[in-house]
């Protein structure tokens, strides 16, 4: 359909979506077995990539889903997410713990936002 747009587009998923002014990230992960503070930072240089290619910006995001491979992790997270939200903006948040993809792997966000 020519009215959804695939950025980055691969055999098995896109990096992002865009449909009308909704943009849907895929779940983005930093260098496997690097820190949590790493990937979180790694991560969010990605989400403001790809929000930037499609037309919008952190300011933007509605919702974001955060995976930790371990919950005790969650304060390492928080103090990298906390500094890059937009205080003014921020989104519907949930986090949890889960297996992620491949064990190098410490975090996993993902971001719906508007254009």
């Amino acid at each position: 359909m020519s009215d959804i747009k695939r950025i980055e587009p691969g055999k098995r998923m896109s990096a992002a979506v865009v449909h009308g002014d909704l943009i849907w990230l895929s779940g983005q992960v930093g260098a496997s077995g690097a820190s949590v503070t790493q990937q979180t930072n790694d991560i969010l240089a990605k989400i403001d990539r790809l929000l930037a290619e499609c037309g919008s910006s952190k300011s933007r995001v509605v919702q974001a889903i955060v995976w930790l491979a371990d919950m005790a992790d969650f304060e390492e997270m928080n103090a990298v997410y906390d500094a890059w939200v937009d205080p003014a903006n921020p989104p519907a948040r949930a986090a949890g713990e889960a297996r992620l993809a491949a064990p190098g792997y410490k975090v996993e966000i993902i971001v719906t936002a508007v254009k």
